[in-house]
């Protein structure tokens, strides 16, 4: 089992892509220092954080302890969970076919849950507009993936089989339902799910993070964060 002395660094804002990590660090009980990333501010944008995250999103890492004893950065959240979870041994199974199952629920939150439910939020919550067919479109698309969600979840209690790095990647955006015009109740097997990981304490801990920080979005503070263009 790996033992980590110095803290891994993890650069973050509450938000449910930075859940992910707090979350298995919690549940790992691996020692970490918390960079807040104020993403309303501006932050994503200093040089010293572009050179770990090039792609100006959070959350990122530093692992003072990384392969050979030398610090590695990682940044993207679905990356910065498979390397952890090789690391440590944990949530993140060895074996090939328990392995190709995490990475295909895994993917399919970065590639689909997180992106779509994002798209919701923005249109339902934050657009000056309301565009009636973003709305209906990306409510539509989140709804969808409920429902495979809450199939898959039918006849086995988390994503994957065992509890893993899929299951703490999609939490955090199921938490945000509500926002995203879905009822849990229309999914059953999704909400038991759901609330089977919000019971736990390090899944409760890891979303605690920075909590306090979060408030609501000024008019200019979302023209950094959804004004952005190639700099």
């Amino acid at each position: 089992m790996t033992v980590q002395n110095a803290p891994i660094q993890l650069h973050y804002w509450p938000t449910p892509n930075g859940y992910k990590i707090t979350i298995f660090l919690e549940e790992a009980n691996v020692p970490y220092e918390v960079h807040y990333v104020n993403i309303g501010k501006g932050d994503q944008f200093k040089p010293e954080f572009l050179k770990i995250s090039p792609n100006n999103r959070m959350p990122a890492i530093v692992d003072p302890e990384g392969p050979g004893g030398e610090p590695i950065s990682v940044f993207e959240s679905g990356a910065i969970l498979q390397y952890l979870g090789r690391k440590f041994g944990k949530f993140y199974p060895q074996e090939e076919r328990a392995r190709v199952e995490v990475e295909q629920w895994l993917y399919w939150q970065v590639g689909g849950l997180g992106p779509m439910a994002g798209q919701a939020h923005h249109f339902r919550l934050y657009a000056k507009e309301k565009i009636p067919y973003a709305i209906e479109r990306y409510t539509n698309e989140c709804n969808r993936l409920y429902g495979v969600m809450n199939k898959r979840l039918a006849d086995r209690e988390f994503l994957a089989g065992e509890y893993s790095i899929a299951d703490m990647a999609c939490v955090g955006w199921i938490r945000s339902h509500e926002g995203q015009g879905q009822d849990l109740n229309d999914f059953p097997h999704l909400k038991r799910w759901y609330e089977t990981l919000m019971a736990r304490p390090a899944v409760q801990r890891g979303i605690a993070v920075g909590q306090e920080m979060r408030k609501p979005m000024t008019d200019d503070e979302k023209k950094i964060l959804f004004n952005q263009k190639a700099q």
